[in-house]
């Protein structure tokens, strides 16, 4: 299928696990594909990966000036944005609330949530000249839920579900429809690599043996998804959170019964 051929896609932090099978699925699907990145090497790779309809615009989320750019970019380029995936995201070093760096806490807030918002305020006007279109945010399930020593993270997830659906009520009559992901543990570098020097790695605290699908998400199990909150398909789907964690917010799962007797 061709769900987004002429259309305009820029996806925020498009170099990392996720952010990268995003945009090799949007541009398999005929996008045309705004990868934006602080990472500049890996990201002008990328975009020479995928060839034509690809562009690179180095973003950091937290910068004004950087939006205007990547927005004016993707337009003189390709024409007005049709579909926003504020996907880029950082987590947060483990500690205690009342011990943690307010500069450590402020980092994942400005990246997290000041980032979409940045975000959606940006590429508004240009999705408006579009016609419309879907603003797609990469939240997680922590934000639906309390999680110790992560509280940054936790705190900017639940901002970005409250962001979403407040955007989806002021951006509605301009036909554009906003939406959020809450992805369970992915099988990224994020997880399985360390997230500072002498660190272990998240994936070595996490197990999914307990719950309803015992494994990590594949990255492209959540673009699939996202392919289709930001298709014509999902044309009537506004404001809503969609959670692709394997059954974990559930909780254990019984433990298997086929082998056993039953009364």
């Amino acid at each position: 299928m061709n769900r987004f051929e002429n259309k305009t896609v820029l996806i925020t932090g498009a170099v990392g696990g996720m952010g990268a099978s995003h945009a090799r699925n949007f541009h398999k699907e005929g996008a045309n594909v705004v990868i934006t990145d602080i990472r500049e090497e890996e990201g002008r790779a990328l975009a020479a990966e995928l060839g034509d309809r690809a562009l690179f615009v180095r973003l950091d989320v937290t910068a004004q000036a950087d939006w205007a750019t990547a927005i004016r970019a993707a337009e003189t380029t390709f024409g007005p944005v049709s579909v926003l995936v504020n996907n880029a995201g950082v987590l947060s070093p483990a500690a205690l609330i009342e011990d943690y760096d307010f500069a450590a806490w402020q980092q994942v807030i400005d990246v997290n949530l000041t980032g979409t918002w940045l975000g959606i305020q940006a590429a508004a006007p240009s999705l408006r000249a579009a016609g419309g279109g879907a603003i797609v945010n990469i939240a997680s399930t922590s934000g639906m839920v309390g999680t110790s020593l992560i509280a940054p993270y936790v705190a900017s997830k639940w901002g970005v579900r409250g962001l979403t659906r407040t955007a989806a009520m002021e951006l509605a009559r301009d036909g554009v429809r906003v939406n959020s992901i809450n992805p369970g543990v992915v099988n990224t570098p994020l997880i399985t690599e360390p997230l500072h020097p002498g660190a272990a790695p998240v994936s070595d605290y996490y197990s999914p043996d307990a719950f309803a699908i015992k494994r990590l998400a594949d990255p492209q199990e959540i673009s699939n998804l996202l392919l289709f909150l930001a298709s014509d398909e999902a044309s009537f789907i506004t404001g809503s959170d969609y959670v692709a964690d394997g059954g974990m917010l559930l909780g254990p799962a019984l433990a298997d019964s086929r082998n056993q007797n039953r009364s």
